[in-house]
């Protein structure tokens, strides 16, 4: 990918729901790793302490730490887990394109390992470095190459697709 993974401490906060149907707030925050058994563990352990006998239902009722990835009341566990191992991974830049390719986390991993080009002050600096690794013009014809319109033609076109960390933070993907 190449540059270092921001590390993200996933955790949720698993409410039960027999408690909070009769009035009473019980739950936990629970770290979340790429574990599902010590995930669900940990729910059961909290639903085992509930001041409602025989409680079984549970819900997410808040998150943090997952780089701005929703995760949604009632996802599954093993599904919460994946995401957190996949946002322990890769950062706040796997959380962003996680995000941007609605949560399908083969197609975020396939594009940081594939598609991915690199971080540049803007999309036209990205669209200028690839033209002078790649073609060798004269001197003379530099000035009248116009990099901006190149990077507005590949986003229309839906040839890359582009995250923005910082103002000039500007991480470049091609689409598939």
């Amino acid at each position: 990918m190449g540059q270092a993974a921001e590390t993200l401490e996933p955790r949720v906060y698993v409410a039960c729901l027999a408690a909070y149907n009769a009035g009473r707030l019980h739950g936990a925050w629970i770290a979340v790793d790429e574990d599902a058994q010590a995930l669900h563990a940990a729910v059961a352990a909290m639903l085992a302490a509930s001041p409602e006998p025989g409680a079984e239902e549970w819900a997410i009722h808040d998150h943090e730490g997952f780089g701005g990835v929703e995760v949604g009341e009632f996802a599954g566990l093993e599904r919460v887990a994946a995401i957190a191992g996949f946002v322990r991974a890769q950062g706040r830049l796997g959380a962003l394109v996680l995000e941007h390719l609605g949560g399908e986390l083969d197609a975020a991993a396939e594009a940081l390992e594939d598609q991915y080009r690199g971080e540049y002050a803007s999309l036209a600096d990205c669209f200028q470095a690839l033209t002078e690794e790649t073609v060798e013009f004269p001197e003379a014809l530099r000035l009248y190459i116009d990099y901006e319109a190149m990077a507005r033609d590949a986003v229309a076109g839906g040839e890359v697709f582009t995250l923005e960390t910082a103002h000039d933070a500007v991480h470049v993907f091609w689409a598939r």
